[in-house]
């Protein structure tokens, strides 16, 4: 498909829909500095779902955070119709589900960019790249921006914390902790069974942490994940701290103060990277060059010679060997990598 060069100057408003998962979200952030040096006057939306909103709503890329129900059908026609009433010019639809599909048709846009998937492409008059597990899932977003002509020389991931949680992350630190202690966040969620580490591969991993870099370990979890964070805390005794229950913007705001962060493949995992928190990423049925951490600053770890690696699958059909078989040489020596590029302690003093 030959390259569309979109009409700058006809672009007053955008507006762009991404839904669901957190982690998918901090992603598609990658498009605003690039947006809002392309437009610098326009208006620029954001269309999401309440818990991607949150870290949204403090960036100065965008003006307006509007918010998807899926509960409520009369939300959702209140919000088809007032933005239909806004008269955007460009709708960029990330996401190109039946709903998000059916906005962006209603919006009556000049330019309605999607994916030409099946179902969907009427909505759109414009498509982005149908090979779309060819790149990382930032990196997608901003082929799109290229194939219109736009540039992409930022590649920034973008998260807001606001002032309150601040406040709370730096009291809990130096109530709990020494000014010079080595911090490193442990965050055992996932939104799939398959896609969470083992507490026992954990505890393996954080024992070593503690013995390397004579760290303290903080456990951080959200709803949901109390099961997880009490079995990986009744492994590890020594030097070792349960967070309290915070919210995503709470949770998000102790991740930056920590050193590194080891996390499966999570909406934490993305929004360490965005907050420039090294982290290492631990992998098993998703694919670490789609889904993996994006960045220099950080690591990735899976076992690629495992016959089912990178399966997909919500529930694992065997003994969840891409976790446990994991040898531990290998993940230290990506802690290792972690810690020496992102200059968090001299060389000197490692043990």
């Amino acid at each position: 498909m030959e390259r569309f060069v979109l009409q700058k100057n006809k672009v007053k408003k955008i507006l762009i829909i991404k839904l669901r998962g957190i982690g998918d979200v901090v992603c598609s952030t990658i498009v605003l500095d690039n947006l809002r040096e392309e437009f610098p006057n326009a208006q620029i939306d954001f269309l999401t779902e309440k818990p991607s909103s949150l870290g949204l709503r403090g960036l100065s890329q965008i003006n307006n955070v509007l918010i998807f129900d899926k509960k409520s059908l009369a939300e959702r026609l209140k919000l088809a119709w007032k933005i239909r009433k806004t008269n955007y010019d460009l709708v960029f639809d990330f996401f190109c589900n039946p709903s998000s599909a059916q906005i962006t048709f209603f919006s009556r846009a000049k330019y309605r960019i999607g994916f030409p998937l099946r179902g969907r492409k009427y909505a759109y008059n414009l498509y982005g790249p149908e090979e779309r597990s060819t790149w990382h899932n930032a990196v997608l977003h901003l082929k799109v921006l290229e194939r219109f002509g736009l540039e992409t020389k930022h590649q920034n991931l973008l998260y807001s914390l606001d002032s309150k949680s601040k406040s709370f992350a730096d009291k809990y630190f130096d109530d709990t902790f020494e000014k010079n202690d080595f911090v490193v966040g442990i965050c055992p969620t996932g939104s799939w069974a398959s896609k969470k580490c083992d507490a026992e591969k954990l505890a393996e991993i954080a024992e070593l942490v503690i013995k390397r870099f004579n760290a303290k370990i903080l456990i951080l979890w959200g709803k949901g994940d109390e099961a997880d964070g009490e079995k990986l805390l009744g492994l590890l005794k020594n030097k070792t701290t349960y967070a309290p229950p915070t919210s995503i913007l709470e949770m998000s705001a102790l991740i930056s103060k920590c050193k590194f962060l080891i996390a499966n493949d999570s909406g934490p995992m993305h929004i360490s990277t965005a907050l420039c928190t090294p982290v290492l990423s631990i992998h098993g049925p998703t694919s670490p060059q789609l889904q993996g951490p994006f960045g220099a600053k950080h690591e990735w770890i899976n076992l690629p010679e495992l016959d089912c690696i990178v399966c997909n699958l919500l529930e694992c059909k065997r003994n969840h060997e891409c976790f446990l078989n994991l040898p531990i040489e290998n993940i230290m020596k990506k802690i290792d990598s972690l810690v020496l590029k992102n200059n968090l302690i001299s060389s000197k003093r490692f043990r």
